[in-house]
């Protein structure tokens, strides 16, 4: 019964990501919240854009609001099947300027906090199975041939939030006082450094040994 449940779940999802044609979840309008800084709370359709850092919601007509303005907003991707969490942090990109950005929450523990922004991007490479072409919650490449989601990863350990640039040494460092035993983990799980629910898995392994 379970089996069959599962089954019938997976078929609803692929219809639905089938229907959505070449449109990104940033691209729809998603049921969900919004927690402003003031801490009044808006419930309706949310609409995200990460590059801009504006999130959208819509009642009676549509406001919008800038990452400064909002403490966190939570949707509930239909496409996807499952609530998705993102938070307002401090963030530089170049230099010490700190700005306020959105930053979707993908794992958290007491130790260390794993986090993830996407963008569309150009695919000059044509669709592939990498990391990269996946979806938010690791499905097929989408997009029509052409564009992507793409994803940066970030990780916050010791009340400092960096990038991680998918590269093993680093996540290792980032790790370090684990070091071998997350090496380890990886090598009887056969898990990758650079692929979003390997990364997820490692994580909570991270903070289950913390």
């Amino acid at each position: 019964m379970r089996a069959l449940f599962s089954i019938l779940i997976f078929t609803f999802f692929l219809g639905n990501v089938n229907g959505q044609g070449s449109q990104f979840p940033s691209q729809v309008w998603h049921k969900g919240q919004i927690v402003a800084e003031n801490g009044q709370v808006h419930q309706g359709l949310v609409k995200y854009d990460l590059e801009n850092n504006v999130v959208q919601f819509q009642d009676v007509g549509i406001k919008t609001f800038g990452a400064s303005n909002v403490r966190q907003f939570e949707i509930f991707d239909e496409v996807y099947g499952g609530i998705r969490t993102f938070y307002t942090l401090p963030y530089s990109t170049t230099g010490d300027y700190e700005t306020p950005m959105f930053f979707e929450i993908l794992t958290e523990g007491n130790e260390i906090v794993l986090l993830c922004r996407e963008q569309i991007v150009i695919d000059n490479r044509g669709m592939g199975m990498g990391a990269m072409g996946m979806n938010p919650l690791w499905g097929p490449p989408m997009g029509g041939g052409a564009y992507k989601l793409a994803f940066n990863y970030y990780f916050i350990k010791d009340g400092r939030l960096q990038r991680y640039s998918l590269k093993k040494r680093e996540l290792l460092d980032i790790l370090g006082d684990r070091s071998d035993e997350i090496q380890l983990f990886m090598r009887k799980n056969r898990l990758s450094h650079d692929k979003r629910g390997d990364l997820l898995r490692i994580t909570a392994y991270y903070n289950q040994i913390k």
